[in-house]
């Protein structure tokens, strides 16, 4: 496993954060916020991208490759894998972006429109679309199986990691790298998602601002950063002597069909996806014992999940389940949200701790599970689920088992 987040970039350190509740959102000073009516995210802010990517190529390269190069960098190094003596015909990638190099598209327009289209620079295409990093990381690790990027908005990074498990039990590979990156505060996204009013505008307290399921939630925090992992088939990681994190157990996806960027009213598209990841792992409602919830902060989504969750697993039963937004935490990182909460689960699971929901001070009626509310709790977690829900109405949900 490997991330690069507003929490920090090495797993001890983002667990540590996750656990004691602290958040990792702050004004933004990456550029002039003077002008937006939003000024605050989650940045990446300890990383430092000479340790991972040469200068040549990071000026090639969009700022969201930075982050997929070197938290993939981080999740081999962590599988302990030497890719020099695999069969590169048997690795694979499936790592996406919600988005893409949004930094470089708003670079490039800005030099298009002050000089002219001779000085836009030749790497412009090729930074900026959403499955180059897929492409960067499998020539970086010599993987010549299958290679691609599902852009699905927030569910992206989500559904890479289930389409690549699905490419291992379907045997088309021993190994998958898998997850998604985003780089989006930059003063396009911020400035576009202003304009639909789905920001939080509490600017003068940034770590209060994320608030998933709390009645006064006002919108989600933009945050970027990446989070990856390294999966295998079982014969695979027995027979190498591999230290075995989790078990990804089912996968299941759905569309809403509904509208542009709303959730159904019911929370039917993600009560589907949840089933049917439960049905792919072969669990029941009551073998689940926490879900990290897509629980974005937006008045919306946070209702409408809670009535999903209760439509998956029984209201009774649904009651009775940890369910929390690590979102709280480091703000949404669109595209990269899922493959980091993936991992935030299986920590928890290592580590018999749920992180919080942060900021949840005032009860919402239409928000009535166990969000465990502020402060982290000690639980054993025999198995989970990670929503992740996209503009488009695309719907993800992948179960996750502890090792036995």
């Amino acid at each position: 496993m490997g991330a690069i987040s507003p929490l920090g970039c090495q797993l001890g350190a983002i667990w540590q954060r996750l656990t004691a509740g602290t958040s990792g959102i702050s004004l933004i000073d990456r550029f002039d916020t003077a002008d937006y009516g939003v000024k605050i995210a989650g940045q990446v802010l300890e990383f430092d991208v000479n340790a991972f990517i040469p200068p040549k190529e990071q000026r090639r390269i969009d700022r969201y490759s930075w982050y997929a190069l070197a938290a993939a960098k981080l999740a081999v190094q962590d599988s302990g894998i030497d890719f020099a003596r695999e069969d590169p015909m048997r690795g694979g990638c499936v790592v996406s972006a919600g988005i893409g190099g949004l930094e470089t598209l708003g670079e490039q327009v800005k030099t298009l429109m002050e000089k002219g289209p001779r000085r836009v620079s030749p790497f412009t295409i090729p930074a900026m679309i959403p499955n180059i990093s897929a492409g960067l990381i499998a020539i970086e690790h010599h993987l010549l199986g299958p290679n691609y990027a599902p852009v699905t908005a927030c569910a992206s990074g989500l559904h890479s990691i289930g389409l690549a498990a699905r490419s291992i039990r379907h045997g088309e590979c021993d190994i998958m790298v898998a997850g998604g990156a985003e780089a989006c505060v930059a003063p396009l996204a911020l400035a576009g998602f202003t304009a639909m009013h789905a920001l939080s505008t509490r600017n003068d307290a940034p770590t209060a601002a994320s608030r998933p399921f709390d009645r006064g939630r006002d919108g989600f925090v933009i945050a970027e950063g990446a989070g990856i992992v390294v999966l295998e088939s079982l014969e695979h990681a027995l027979a190498r002597g591999a230290r075995i994190h989790a078990e990804v157990a089912g996968f299941g996806m759905t569309a809403d069909a509904f509208h542009m960027t709303a959730p159904r009213d019911d929370g039917d598209g993600a009560r589907r996806a949840m089933a049917l990841a439960m049905a792919d792992a072969r669990l029941a409602p009551a073998d689940i014992d926490y879900i990290n919830a897509h629980g974005t902060s937006t008045p919306l989504n946070d209702k409408i999940e809670t009535l999903a969750i209760k439509g998956a697993l029984g209201a009774e039963h649904a009651r009775r389940v940890m369910v929390s937004s690590t979102k709280s935490m480091t703000g949404h990182m669109l595209g990269a949200a899922g493959g980091f909460e993936t991992i935030a689960c299986v920590l928890a699971m290592q580590h018999g701790v749920v992180p919080p929901t942060i900021n949840y001070d005032d009860p919402d009626p239409d928000c009535d599970l166990d969000y465990v509310p502020n402060t982290a709790r000690t639980a054993t977690i025999r198995a989970c689920l990670n929503n992740s829900l996209g503009f488009g109405g695309h719907n993800a949900c992948i179960a996750l088992k502890a090792l036995a």
